[in-house]
């Protein structure tokens, strides 16, 4: 959905919220409180907000303000599509396996008509990210579990960046109602990944791809360190990219194959997946020998990157072949 990467340029102007920002603060209330109870407030959950939270039109406010303390994701779903609800409990399933570094907001798109009018959403299902009040558009429809997790993770990144970095806690009726089972605890990380993990949310990416690095060094058949390697480099080369230069080059030189791939990276990375696979096979079909092949290696990387049983990934493959042969 969005044109932007995951940085500080991702957090301005994508969506319009003006009209659901707190207004001054009644006397003697703190600036950017939550009303007592309300989903953004400490009163929420016996004390700290709950994991798992119905948003809409009145509380939404409240939402963005809790957002300056902890990530959230905002998902607009329908409760009369069946699709829709089953992405509901996978999105409820991913906040329980990273419990409690990011809090999901659901809002039935049916009930809630102001919420849809500020989003734009133009279907269901819809996912937004929501960082220090701002929102950053992240994916339409329903995507599998480990697309999500990918995603996430480039979220509590971007997150940190603006020392965003709070948790949320759940409750016992934090998924009541759901119609999804409680999932066994997730086992611990092993060390290399927790490594890389931790230093992704200290934004030291540098380390992070350090610790990937050693991890197949030690195994390489470690398929989570060779994808959590790819999203790292992907983070390390658009973090201090611009992107408007960027498409400018890319625009001005369709055979020039380090502005092609920096554009790849930054669609991939703000979700436009398919128009980063089709720049690069694309710039595979105008170019030969070493810079096709350069171009090659790295459309395969970003196949890491989403997942190599991603249908998406599976028609690039194909489209790949055929620009290759």
């Amino acid at each position: 959905m969005s044109q932007q990467p995951f940085t500080a340029a991702a957090l301005r102007g994508a969506v319009d919220l003006s009209a659901f920002k707190r207004p001054a603060s009644a006397p003697g209330q703190p600036a950017g409180a939550a009303a007592p109870g309300a989903p953004g407030s400490r009163a929420a959950a016996g004390g700290s907000a709950a994991l798992v939270v119905e948003g809409t039109d009145a509380s939404l406010r409240d939402v963005l303000a809790s957002s300056a303390q902890h990530p959230v994701l905002l998902v607009v779903w329908s409760s009369r599509l069946q699709e829709s609800g089953d992405f509901v409990d996978t999105m409820r399933a991913v906040a329980r396996r990273y419990a409690g570094r990011f809090q999901l907001v659901t809002v039935d798109a049916d009930a809630n008509p102001a919420v849809l009018q500020a989003f734009q959403v133009q279907a269901v299902p819809v996912s937004f990210a929501l960082v220090a009040g701002q929102p950053v558009p992240l994916f339409e429809g329903a995507q599998p579990e480990e697309q999500v997790i990918a995603i996430v993770d480039q979220v509590l990144a971007l997150a940190a960046q603006h020392g965003v970095t709070g948790t949320v806690e759940a409750a016992d009726g934090d998924v009541a109602g759901s119609g999804a089972t409680e999932e066994p605890e997730e086992p611990p990380l092993p060390p290399l990944h927790q490594k890389a993990f931790d230093a992704i949310e200290a934004d030291d990416l540098d380390t992070a791809a350090g610790a990937y690095r050693e991890a197949l060094a030690q195994n390489p058949a470690d398929a989570d360190a060779r994808v959590g390697l790819a999203q790292v480099g992907l983070l390390q080369r658009t973090r201090d990219a611009d992107p408007q230069a960027a498409r400018a080059a890319a625009a001005a030189d369709p055979a020039d194959v380090q502005a092609q791939i920096l554009v790849a990276d930054l669609d991939l990375l703000g979700g436009h997946v398919e128009d980063a696979f089709s720049r690069l096979v694309d710039t595979v079909r105008v170019t030969a020998d070493a810079d096709r092949n350069t171009v090659r290696e790295h459309l395969v990387e970003l196949f890491e990157v989403i997942g190599t049983t991603d249908e998406r990934v599976g028609r690039a493959r194909k489209a790949l072949m055929s620009a290759l042969f």
